[in-house]
């Protein structure tokens, strides 16, 4: 259990004592709130919690490290295990307005392996060096864990409320397939889903530089399907020495190879459409992406293509969102050099946007031919959230509250997040975990990469940011900062 501070905290009953004072703009984030961010995203770091798939994990540690600090500030968790050792926290925080639809905050407290020999600082160190945390997770996303937990706790110390209830969700194995995270707990528990309407995640409203002096803060409003495949090829075991023109290998080989080759045509869903467009009206060049499709359903991808040419490095955040995709990554056959297998294996990594479905399909059954079948090894959904909708509105003020140089444009996630599975309950969800990078950091190469790491200022950014926007959520009817104290 966290050591308790009761004097500061809101007790079981609600209420608090000796508030902690709140500023003229209504900030509740204090200098303990920024100590705490970065001791909470350094200490969650050191708790090893890698998932090597196949239910192989252990986030047990992590999740009795949360639920300890929310207990702490008087807010009673549920720790929710799907299997030994994979357990899940959720919350839930009282908002001022009952009639206001609730706000879901969910992230993993699951990382990826990391292997220690390829890092400067071992990777479960959570060392604090030249005022930056690194280790695994510092970006993906035990960060995003340590500026929730850091905020609802401010928020006890001065008897603040949210407009809208605001429920908690830390999850298990969301580097896996999420079988044993929000999957279970979308299956299992959704009644402590109830009345949420939209969510937040990993993934965006960070910093992305082009050039000193452009900043750009995407803000994720969309994710491409998942589409993990499968494809056995079949043919006629045999001597290697033989002529074989029914070898499993060659179809499976040939198969392979027209999927890595394949261009995919351009598709442009409305949050991808929107991105271009803010994009090209921030560098002044000329977007006419026009209203409708080619004859094929495609849009022009000469136009598109020579867009995203002139968006300099900014075309990063949309080129790998404005098609599908389908990249091979693994290739198993055969168990000898002079024996010919009778059947082969390969899998291959599909992107699917929203609405290009069926397209996919067809598109696989054609690359793969008649020798080779294909079925989904794991398959999630597409989604597309609205760019006018208030509480993206609210996203947008909250960032250039704190940064009036921001740059805030939607985006489409070229992968995916639990967002996928708490759409099954309704929830809309959006990618908002707010950093402030200085130039040069490169955030999108850290996620799952070496040297994971996060600077400090860039946490207290987060608290800040999320603080005013959680308190607000752009719920219709939200009430202000002072309205919202208890």
């Amino acid at each position: 259990m966290a050591e308790r501070s009761a004097e500061l905290f809101l007790a079981p009953g609600g209420g608090a004592a000796d508030a902690a004072p709140v500023d003229a703009t209504g900030a509740v984030i204090d200098q303990w709130a920024l100590d705490e961010v970065v001791r909470f995203t350094s200490d969650l770091i050191r708790i090893d919690t890698t998932n090597r798939g196949g239910g192989d994990g252990n986030e047990r540690p992590a999740a009795e490290y949360v639920a300890a600090h929310l207990a702490d500030a008087g807010i009673e968790p549920v720790i929710l295990e799907s299997a030994p050792g994979r357990a899940n926290v959720v919350a839930r925080i009282p908002g001022a307005d009952p009639a206001a639809g609730a706000l879901l905050v969910h992230g993993h407290l699951d990382v990826v392996p990391a292997e220690a020999a390829d890092w400067t600082v071992p990777p479960f160190s959570g060392e604090i060096r030249d005022g930056v945390v690194w280790g695994r997770g510092a970006i993906d996303m035990k960060n995003m864990d340590a500026m929730v937990l850091a905020t609802v706790r401010a928020w006890a110390r001065s008897g603040r409320r949210p407009a809208r209830d605001i429920v908690l969700a830390f999850t298990a194995d969301e580097e896996d397939s999420a079988a044993y995270g929000s999957d279970f707990l979308v299956g299992q528990h959704p009644g402590l889903f109830e009345g949420c309407t939209e969510g937040i995640s990993e993934s965006g409203a960070y910093t992305f530089h082009d050039g000193d002096s452009l900043r750009i803060y995407p803000v994720a409003a969309g994710e491409r399907g998942t589409a993990w495949l499968k494809l056995t090829a079949t043919g006629r075991a045999g001597h290697g020495s033989k002529v074989n023109h029914d070898n499993a290998v060659s179809h499976l080989a040939a198969a392979v190879a027209r999927i890595g080759a394949h261009r995919w045509p351009v598709r442009l869903t409305p949050t991808v459409r929107a991105a271009l467009a803010e994009l090209a009206a921030l560098y002044g060049v000329p977007a006419d992406l026009g209203d409708t499709d080619g004859p094929d359903g495609a849009d022009s991808a000469d136009g598109v293509d020579a867009l995203l040419d002139r968006l300099g490095a900014a075309a990063a955040l949309v080129r790998p969102t404005v098609r599908n995709s389908a990249n091979p990554t693994m290739f198993q056959a055969g168990y000898k050099v002079n024996v010919i297998p009778g059947s082969a294996t390969a899998y291959v990594d599909g992107r699917v946007l929203p609405g290009g479905e069926d397209e996919f399909t067809t598109t696989m059954d054609r690359l793969t031919g008649p020798e080779v079948a294909w079925q989904y090894h794991h398959r999630e959904v597409a989604l597309q959230a609205p760019v006018d909708s208030p509480t993206y509105a609210a996203m947008r003020e909250a960032l250039e509250h704190f940064d009036p140089a921001a740059h805030v444009v939607p985006y489409c996630m070229s992968g995916g997040s639990d967002a996928k599975q708490f759409s099954r309950l309704g929830i809309t969800g959006y990618g908002f975990s707010p950093l402030k990078l200085p130039p040069g950091f490169d955030y999108q190469t850290l996620f799952h990469g070496v040297d994971e790491r996060v600077p400090v200022e860039a946490l207290h950014f987060g608290v800040r940011v999320l603080d005013r926007f959680l308190r607000g959520a752009g719920a219709t009817g939200a009430v202000s900062g002072e309205e919202a104290s208890g």
